[in-house]
């Protein structure tokens, strides 16, 4: 199989220095330096175009609905209680029975009713809508959408520096591409996802919600069952590690609880 000479490999590695060193951001949460190429107003643009899709794709409850009035009053709290940025929050409730929530780019939430089957109490409600809305506030998803148009753009270069066509380029060029996902794509998933639930106990803790109740609803994800991939082959940790690294924090989450008038 033929290498690419070592002046391109050079060049590859350049560009991805140089993009490194031109969008080098910190999560102005936990300090984490991030590789980010959008700024906000694009970001925000982007989860405001996606959240019209979805409410096209799912059907939206009404604002007067019980359901709708509980998650938006949860949302509120939680911004409040963190002065969290000034996006311009927007927070649905979709007619679906996955037990899902999501947090876009800018601050557009969206909770499945589904989700109330597993998060039976306000503090698990909390527990997910806090994990989510600190998705968006460490622009978690401008960080994915820089990680692909980084790896998109080491693809295009590799696969020129190997030569178009060959079947043996083709195999190297798959192999690369396999090499980036589990290397790149998922490790930072399952880093935002750690992050996230880090960050998003704090906030339910200083919202006055009891974060020894985030414990409890991964508990209670866990016993849903089914399959799921190996921790290494998946976006998220395993529940296992999700309780273990929340059960870590939990002294400092329950003094920020304290603080905020609930009973430690």
């Amino acid at each position: 199989m033929a290498l690419p000479s070592p002046p391109r490999l050079s060049r590859i590695a350049s560009l991805g220095a140089v993009l490194a060193l031109c969008a080098c951001a910190a999560n102005p949460v936990t300090g984490r330096q991030q590789l980010i190429l959008v700024s906000g107003a694009q970001g925000a643009e982007m989860g405001a175009q996606a959240y019209q899709d979805i409410k096209k794709e799912k059907p939206v409850l009404p604002a007067g609905n019980a359901y709708t009035q509980r998650i938006r009053a949860i949302t509120e709290r939680l911004i409040k209680a963190n002065d969290l940025p000034a996006y311009d929050w927007e927070v649905n409730a979709f007619a679906d029975d996955t037990a899902n929530a999501f947090a876009l780019p800018g601050g557009k939430v969206g909770v499945n009713t589904g989700l109330a089957k597993v998060a039976r109490s306000d503090a698990q409600l909390a527990a997910v809508i806090g994990h989510e809305i600190a998705h968006a506030v460490s622009r978690h998803g401008e960080e994915r959408v820089s990680q692909q148009m980084v790896i998109g753009t080491g693809l295009q270069l590799g696969s020129a520096a190997l030569g178009a066509g060959a079947g043996g380029n083709a195999q190297a060029v798959a192999l690369m591409e396999q090499a980036a996902t589990l290397g790149i794509v998922l490790p930072y998933s399952r880093t935002h996802e750690s992050e996230a639930d880090e960050i998003g106990l704090f906030y339910m803790a200083r919202a006055g919600y009891d974060p020894r109740e985030a414990i409890t609803l991964w508990q209670s994800m866990a016993a849903q069952g089914g399959e799921r991939p190996p921790e290494f082959l998946s976006t998220h940790p395993s529940e296992g590690s999700r309780i273990e690294n929340l059960q870590r924090l939990m002294p400092r989450a329950l003094d920020l609880y304290r603080k905020a008038g609930g009973e430690g």
